[in-house]
């Protein structure tokens, strides 16, 4: 099975990706471990990257999409795959699509793990680290025993920065700025599965599962 995973920040992607790959026993891969797996190996492709990369330049979609064929390439990817952060325009999106035909894929489904922006909001923003031991909690879904100290070393806990409403809705005008393009490009293809993340993680996986065994 051929997979390409969205969500947005707080959507509980990465635990659906981790979970999916068990379950459907394919290879899950993610375009950051892949950037470094490339430049760390040295191949051609991770050797362009890195050019880009040490300069403080962006990476060309050209460079992208070939190391997401080399990836696709190796023996791991024979029974299926989850690609997870890739594409993220329509243009990488369009070189993908070519590139899958290229190889003889045809990707059976694009999960987009969708939840409320309130839900994220609440999710984000309620993520509290002790300045002591780094331990994290959350004022919702894993509060400490008492509040604003931390339950292993008593430390203070405090909000980062990037947790705050106003980065954290930064973050999602973003990705919702980027992401729906992409989103209606799949569901005009007819291969878009709206999946419902604001549940319990295993009922996630229960709706994900239905909806691409359709």
């Amino acid at each position: 099975m051929k997979l390409l995973i969205m969500g947005p920040p707080g959507a509980g992607k990465g635990t659906q990706a981790e979970m999916l790959v068990k379950e459907l026993k394919i290879t899950h891969i993610s375009t950051g471990d892949m950037f470094r797996a490339a430049i760390k190996e040295g191949t051609e492709m991770g050797k362009k990257a890195k050019e880009y990369m040490d300069k403080g330049e962006l990476v060309p979609d050209s460079v992208v999409v070939g190391m997401v064929r080399d990836r696709l390439s190796r023996p791991d990817c024979v029974n299926g795959f989850l690609l997870d952060g890739f594409p993220r325009t329509i243009a990488q999106a369009e070189a993908l699509d070519e590139t899958f035909k290229e190889m003889g894929f045809v990707p059976d489904a694009v999960i987009n793990i969708a939840v409320p922006r309130e839900k994220l909001m609440e999710r984000l923003t309620g993520r509290r680290i002790c300045r002591d031991c780094g331990a994290s909690y959350h004022m919702v879904f894993n509060k400490p025993k008492v509040e604003g100290k931390c339950n292993s070393c008593g430390g203070e806990l405090y909000q980062r920065d990037d947790d705050n409403e106003v980065a954290v809705g930064n973050r999602l005008d973003i990705y919702e700025a980027q992401t729906q393009p992409l989103i209606d490009y799949y569901a005009k293809q007819g291969i878009l599965k709206d999946i419902n993340g604001d549940q319990d993680i295993k009922q996630v996986l229960a709706d994900t599962l239905a909806a691409i065994k359709k």
